[in-house]
């Protein structure tokens, strides 16, 4: 995670230079953290960019905030300086991660702040945002993800084609606030399915990994699920027959 005293040099330099600065990609408890740090600064215009509504992975640009010169007008923001690409290999009977591909791009010289998402396709390979220095060394790179020889090729922005980001209010009624059981009514799976992805480690408090399905939630609390998008516990109430009467924000 980025310390205070990094942030604070990076937005000095961004200030002296009068020009755009962006970090590698950041996971995203560290570019959260960032932005609640730094908000409120009138000096600097703050962006987190990881190319679609739903990145975790995301690229923190710095550049020139409320204009000095007679003006009050913000200049415009900085474009994110994002690459795409493509793996292509046939993972039907050795289906693709997104752990390993990331172990198999760092095995071809990629560095972790090189690595944005992974979006994959099933057994067509998938989508990776990287950085533009990244995307222009792999291109046309073989790559060995697991068992399976794959090749990776730039891709242009189109080929995302990335969905809004959807957010809906979610009301249950639960005999406990434990994460299986909030979190399948949440996300609309079984209680027995949604343990086991706790258990697969695809499941996350505040991007905390966690493998317990009876941990108890508390108010505020966010719960990440890989592919799924994010709930949020937004109210709990007992009701007369001690059940819990829950509100859940849903981020899809």
């Amino acid at each position: 995670m980025l310390s205070s005293r990094a942030l604070e040099d990076l937005a000095d330099r961004c200030l002296r230079s009068r020009q755009p600065l962006w970090t590698g990609f950041l996971a995203p408890q560290a570019w959260e953290d960032a932005l609640r740090r730094l908000a409120g600064r009138e000096d600097l215009q703050l962006q987190a960019e990881g190319g679609h509504p739903r990145a975790e992975r995301r690229r923190l640009g710095f550049s020139l905030g409320q204009a000095t010169e007679g003006t009050e007008e913000r200049p415009d923001p900085a474009p994110p300086p994002l690459g795409l690409l493509d793996l292509t290999g046939d993972f039907l009977f050795d289906p693709a991660s997104a752990r390993a591909v990331t172990a198999a791009l760092q095995q071809v010289g990629a560095a972790a702040d090189d690595l944005g998402d992974v979006l994959l396709r099933g057994d067509r390979g998938g989508l990776l945002i990287v950085t533009p220095e990244l995307q222009g060394r792999l291109d046309g790179q073989p790559v060995q993800v697991g068992s399976v020889a794959a090749r990776l090729a730039a891709a242009p922005w189109e080929r995302l084609n990335p969905q809004p980001l959807q957010e809906r209010i979610v009301t249950t009624v639960e005999a406990s606030l434990r994460l299986d059981a909030v979190a399948s009514a949440g996300f609309g799976l079984s209680r027995s399915r949604l343990a086991d992805l706790i258990r697969q480690g695809r499941v996350r408090i505040d991007w905390q990994p966690v493998t317990s399905p009876s941990r108890e939630l508390r108010l505020g609390q966010r719960v990440q699920l890989e592919g799924r998008g994010e709930l949020e516990l937004l109210t709990a109430d007992l009701t007369r027959r001690d059940r819990w009467r829950l509100q859940l924000r849903r981020r899809s």
